[in-house]
């Protein structure tokens, strides 16, 4: 840059000072002449960088060349003071480019090209190949003249379809310059494009792009295929009616309505809305009408268990297997119902792997992994209108699959009868249940305003047997002991409070132990499997706490408290820490960590394992493990369900 500011600084002089006497002068030396002088990498394009117009440009250059310097062997410090400023002295006198041109000794036609030329950089490279073939200088009487058109100074021609661009090598082949062919290609551009058809050629030849795209697999969704659910409607609105006071007629006065009760659920609504007394039938909504239940998802269901009494493995052992277990890359996932899951759970079966989740919508999804029936292995119906929050398949007898929904029904599917049969019906919303007997004949349920309702299935009709209100605003959770059945605890607002069901009375019963700890609302709360000698809670003050109800004391004793993100927002089930079946000091939960992942955590709160996957890209709410195999699953809110087997 600095040659470049000391050449334009002196090139404003119009007539150059008289050399020095001890200086050699050189006349032949092209560097005496301004136009051979000039660097066009350096001076030429810094002008287009400077100047943002054709006009201002062509000013620029038009004013630079009415100078000249010389080159001396002092010549980086040598700079001669600019004299007197003709050239924006004539331009004032002219206002005209070819004018101006002419009177600072430069051809016309060069002014006129570069005013013409639509495209600015390539106006000043054709000025640049023009100075450089135009004559050299005289050198009469030490003074340059600079020769005009009138002297014979003729511009090259270009023709229409010619058009130049910089060398590559432009520092080393000045002299050079390269043409567009007629199809706007030039032959560095021509070259390019054949080296990308001889490697396209060489890539066919070896298939290697073919080999490429037999590694990727097939994304295609398992299960339920999309629908379109979206009907275009138009709304026709009512006629537009005068206003009482354009009719020139007094209000009515009206009384201001009663403040509505603030309840969940409203009762009218779900009374229309919910499905009829008594049994539904069976009939899959993926499938053709009228079309009967796959013969194998019968033989499946009525499979005689087989229960081996297994060792429990060591904790290195048990880590081991949880690291063998991974996400199947096909078969793996599958949509299996089609809306927000918030409930699933492993058939007892061993030799395949049946599930089933429950969704928003009160849909209930069956997935057989490896089978073709219905959508990939998946069948939907919908036995209910509201949310299916609670479902567990019964230990006594594996083929029923009980499942309690928001809109106060609970249902038991019998895939002999084609039925789901209505165990238990109110009025109000119902919120959890389990089994309260051995052979799963008595049932517990918790609803929304903190009654918990004893409901025997031997007995005749849809109504419970007694009913018992505890002091509490509502009842999030409800679960029994393993071993000792008597013994049911209830996950309250904030406090979980075990109660004895021979004791319990119509209002007002006093808890045999209670758990306190938590700031906030409790998610839920389970006895440990095998002994109940354990209690895991999951509160959203973001801890979970582990209890030891080894001995029911008036005050559980706390023994761990993990810190977990448990804040889901509106949109996701609520994260629930649930017990290993095959274990009694293992519990698996739902993680908010990115990358989304399932974690596996010790009594103690050491962490296990983390299930993670490039293909888990939400997070997996709802969590359960196989009673017997080693396999996990989790349910997301787009009503997919994730599979870890070994």
């Amino acid at each position: 840059m600095i040659p470049c500011v000391i050449y334009i600084y002196s090139f404003l002089r119009a007539i150059p000072p008289k050399p020095l006497a001890h200086e050699k002068q050189n006349y032949n030396d092209p560097w005496l002449i301004c136009y051979k002088q000039m660097c066009p990498k350096r001076c030429v394009f810094s002008v287009i960088k400077k100047y943002s117009n054709q006009s201002a440009a062509v000013n620029y250059l038009a004013q630079q060349r009415g100078g000249v310097c010389y080159k001396t062997p002092s010549w980086r410090e040598r700079v001669f003071p600019v004299v007197q400023d003709t050239s924006t002295r004539l331009f004032k006198k002219t206002n005209s480019f070819s004018n101006l041109a002419c009177k600072l000794n430069i051809c016309d036609s060069v002014c006129l090209m570069v005013s013409e030329e639509p495209n600015l950089p390539n106006a000043f490279v054709k000025l640049y190949y023009i100075l450089q073939e135009m004559k050299p200088a005289n050198t009469e009487n030490v003074v340059p003249v600079l020769h005009s058109a009138k002297d014979g100074c003729k511009p090259k021609k270009f023709t229409p379809d010619e058009v130049l661009v910089p060398n590559p090598s432009f520092k080393e082949n000045q002299g050079t310059k390269r043409k567009m062919q007629p199809g706007s290609l030039s032959i560095y551009e021509l070259e390019r494009l054949e080296n990308i058809r001889q490697n396209q050629v060489f890539l066919s030849s070896i298939k290697l792009l073919e080999a490429k795209q037999d590694l990727k697999p097939e994304k295609t969704q398992r299960g339920l295929k999309r629908q379109n659910n979206k009907v275009a409607w138009t709304e026709i609105l009512p006629p537009r009616t005068k206003s009482l006071r354009i009719q020139k007629k007094e209000a009515e006065r009206l009384p201001l309505p009663l403040e509505p009760h603030r309840i969940y659920y409203e009762v009218e609504r779900i009374e229309r809305t919910r499905k009829p007394e008594g049994p539904i039938s069976m009939e899959p909504i993926n499938m053709e009408e009228d079309s009967s239940l796959p013969p194998e998802l019968l033989k499946l269901w009525t499979e005689d268990l087989i229960q081996e009494e297994k060792e429990e493995l060591g904790l290195g052992e048990y880590r081991s297997t949880l690291k063998s277990m991974e996400l199947s890359e096909i078969g793996g996932v599958a949509k299996v119902v089609k809306s927000r899951i918030f409930s699933v759970a492993f058939h007892p079966c061993s030799s395949r792997l049946l599930m089933a989740a429950g969704d928003k919508l009160g849909g209930v999804g069956l997935w057989n992994l490896d089978s073709d029936m219905g959508d990939e292995g998946v069948l939907l119906f919908e036995p209910h209108v509201q949310p299916v929050v609670c479902m567990a398949f019964s230990r006594s007898h594996p083929t029923d699959l009980l499942t309690l929904s928001y809109d106060g029904t609970l249902r038991s599917t019998d895939v002999e009868k084609a039925v789901f049969d209505e165990v238990y019906r109110i009025k109000d919303g119902l919120r959890t249940f389990d089994f309260l007997s051995h052979d799963c004949s008595t049932l517990v349920t918790g609803d929304w305003y903190g009654d918990v309702a004893i409901v025997d299935r031997r007995t005749p009709g849809t109504s419970h047997e007694s009913l018992h209100s505890l002091d509490t605003k509502t009842v999030r959770c409800v679960h029994v002991h393993p071993v000792q059945k008597q013994y049911i605890m209830v996950a309250e607002n904030s406090i979980v409070s075990i109660y004895d069901a021979r004791c319990l009375k119509a209002s007002s019963t006093e808890p045999v132990s209670q758990l306190y700890g938590h700031s906030k609302s409790i998610s839920s709360a389970y006895f440990s499997p095998g002994t109940g000698n354990r209690v895991v809670t999951t509160c959203l003050d973001n801890n979970i706490r582990i209890y030891d109800t080894s001995e029911l004391t008036s005050r559980a004793p706390l023994l761990t408290s993990i810190q977990q993100n448990l804040y889901t927002g509106r949109w996701l089930s609520k994260l629930q820490a649930t017990w290993d079946p095959k274990r009694d000091d293992c519990f698996v939960v739902g993680s908010m960590q990115r990358p989304r992942r399932v974690q596996v955590f010790h009594e103690s709160g050491q962490l296990q394992h983390s299930f993670q996957d490039p293909e888990i890209t939400t997070v997996l709410s709802v969590t359960a493990f196989h009673p017997t195999r080693n396999a996990l699953l989790g349910g997301n809110a787009s009503g997919r369900l994730y599979v870890f087997t070994d």
